[in-house]
């Protein structure tokens, strides 16, 4: 269960932080855009280790 909720989190996380970027570059507002650069790498972890938890739950 632990790999579903760890790409689920994740993909939360990179679609907030896409969201973020685009309303920062609209609105020139810097801080926000690297909020979102940083928010959306965060998903992109989650997402990887929501992966890789599935890969080692097959193997074993």
């Amino acid at each position: 269960m632990g790999e579903l909720n760890d790409k689920t989190k994740g993909l939360g996380n990179e679609i907030v932080g896409n969201i973020k970027q685009a309303a920062g570059k609209a609105s020139g507002n810097e801080r926000l855009q690297a909020e979102g650069i940083v928010q959306e790498r965060h998903g992109e972890g989650q997402n990887l280790k929501g992966k890789m938890k599935g890969m080692i739950g097959d193997k074993v």
